[in-house]
């Protein structure tokens, strides 16, 4: 009789216990289905043990959305050579290995990957540059130093200021009568590169007096500022084939410009300013030097440019294949 009643106690309990298990599973599988999940929550519930987590194709459907393909460098037949442009795409499994443990409700914080290119600038050749990638919204301030120490420190001032960092391209006899002056220019956080030594026309020298002028600023650039260089800027913009062919032996690309401010002719600031805000354009080189006209310009250009929705960064940064940053771009 006894061992008849414990039989019956223990089938009572294990069907209590049964129903409660099976209740919550139930309660569980009502709110997944609320929070718009597909997968099934109950165990023996789900007719395909090897179909993909919700979370997961989720995020793969978004990223097919979010994709941005990469631009391949190219030679343009007006601007040379062009850099390449990185795409941009959803990482989807660190995205789903951070995501994994959130509640199912919790918005989707995806993490991203750049895609370079499959044509590189390096895969060029050797040709002059004149401008960024019109996909990337970034431009550069190009400041050719030979001349016009007077206005170096407002102008480092005002880049301060606007949290700006440009190239300074240093004429070599220049570097080696102000080493100082370039030191500070460089302690600023500025790229420093190569003008040459003496300020010649390039396309009328031979091949070896082309080369030593370049080779001369290097090496001063070396020893005195302790920089790798990787850009060489004409003296007026006057080159050959020749000339950046010995540049390019040197390990330097030729580097010219989108815009040019013509300080040196001295015009009004506001004329400047005008100039620049009108044609800017993603990828622009703006050649500016020392002047009291690009001093005085020199806070409006950086504003308008900003205006426009464009970050300002060194040649490196504007001639890169890499992405500006979520934040700078806007997405």
């Amino acid at each position: 009789m006894k061992l008849r009643m414990a039989l019956v106690m223990g089938i009572m309990m294990c069907g209590l216990l049964l129903t409660v298990q099976l209740n919550e599973d139930v309660a569980d599988y009502v709110w997944a289905l609320k929070q718009g999940e597909s997968r099934e929550v109950m165990a023996g519930w789900n007719s395909d043990p090897k179909s993909k987590d919700s979370l997961l194709e989720r995020i793969e459907a978004e990223a097919a959305k979010r994709r941005i393909a990469p631009v391949d460098a190219r030679l343009d037949r007006i601007w040379k050579a062009i850099p390449g442009y990185n795409g941009l795409e959803v990482d989807v499994e660190r995205t789903y290995q951070l995501m994994k443990a959130s509640p199912p409700d919790a918005q989707i914080r995806y993490i991203y990957k750049e895609i370079p290119p499959r044509v590189q600038l390096s895969d060029l050749g050797v040709h002059p540059i004149y401008r960024g990638n019109p996909d990337k919204p970034m431009v550069a301030l190009m400041i050719n130093v030979a001349w016009g120490n007077e206005y170096l420190e407002p102008m480092l001032n005002i880049l301060d200021k606007e949290n700006v960092k440009a190239t300074f391209f240093l004429d070599g006899s220049w570097l080696k009568k102000n080493a100082d002056a370039a030191r500070n220019i460089q302690a600023h956080g500025h790229e420093m590169s190569n003008h040459a030594y003496s300020h010649p026309d390039m396309s009328k020298l031979d091949r070896q007096a082309a080369y030593n002028q370049i080779a001369k600023t290097e090496k001063l650039l070396q020893s005195t500022l302790q920089v790798t260089n990787r850009w060489f800027a004409p003296p007026s913009g006057d080159y050959n084939g020749m000339t950046v062919k010995v540049a390019a032996e040197q390990g330097l690309r030729t580097v010219l410009w989108t815009l040019d401010t013509v300080d040196w002719q001295h015009p009004p600031a506001w004329a400047v300013i005008n100039k620049i805000k009108n044609r800017v354009t993603a990828g622009s080189l703006i050649l500016m030097h020392p002047t009291d006209s690009s001093s005085q310009a020199l806070e409006g250009m950086i504003r308008a440019i900003k205006q426009k929705g464009l970050s300002l960064g060194t040649v490196s940064d504007t001639l890169s294949s890499d992405r500006v940053p979520l934040v700078e771009a806007g997405l």
